[in-house]
């Protein structure tokens, strides 16, 4: 399903926010950015949304828990429903590593949608040594894939692939749930 001139979900059902999800390094950013402009949505960047004591922890190196993400999730989920509620469809870029930070993500959003972009610890690792986040350290990537808990409803996409190939197949994934082909299928 493509999204209607504008960019704007209109149809009951329709997609009108995606998140992008997966650990550090994944891509989310990039992609999510890409495929805003390709859709002509709103681009949301989850890390943007941390609070002060977040980022620090971060930057020092130490895992963030569940305490520390509840409101984060909270203001996220504000964000993207306020966002829907205004008309301005929406692609957020967040890790949601497990299926409660989903939920949480989630909750009143009907039309969100998932896309779990997924890759080796090798591939990724090497994508962080080679960029400079502003407080996410290369450090916590082991953590972020302890955590992971990968979803069993998202389209789930190979980050060995090109950013425009990534968008495109996004794109073309746009339906309800239950709708994305099978799992073994996803992959580009």
């Amino acid at each position: 399903m493509n999204a209607p001139a504008g960019g704007k979900a209109s149809a009951a059902g329709a997609v009108n926010a995606i998140v992008v999800m997966g650990v550090s390094g994944c891509g989310k950013s990039t992609v999510g950015r890409a495929l805003a402009q390709r859709l002509g949505w709103r681009f949301a960047d989850g890390d943007d949304f941390h609070p002060p004591a977040n980022v620090e922890k971060m930057r020092a190196g130490v895992p963030l828990d569940d305490t520390d993400r509840a409101p984060w999730l909270a203001r996220l989920n504000a964000m993207l429903r306020e966002s829907v509620a205004a008309g301005r469809p929406v692609v957020l870029a967040c890790s949601a590593l497990r299926q409660r930070y989903r939920d949480a993500l989630a909750e009143g959003m009907s039309g969100l949608r998932f896309v779990h972009l997924s890759g080796s610890a090798e591939l990724i690792g090497d994508r962080l040594a080679a960029r400079r986040h502003r407080y996410m350290p290369a450090a916590l990537l082991a953590s972020q894939f302890a955590t992971l808990e990968p979803p069993a409803d998202a389209l789930t996409l190979d980050v060995a692939e090109p950013v425009d190939t990534l968008v495109e197949a996004i794109a073309a994934g746009l339906a309800p749930p239950g709708e994305w082909p099978d799992r073994e299928n996803r992959a580009c």
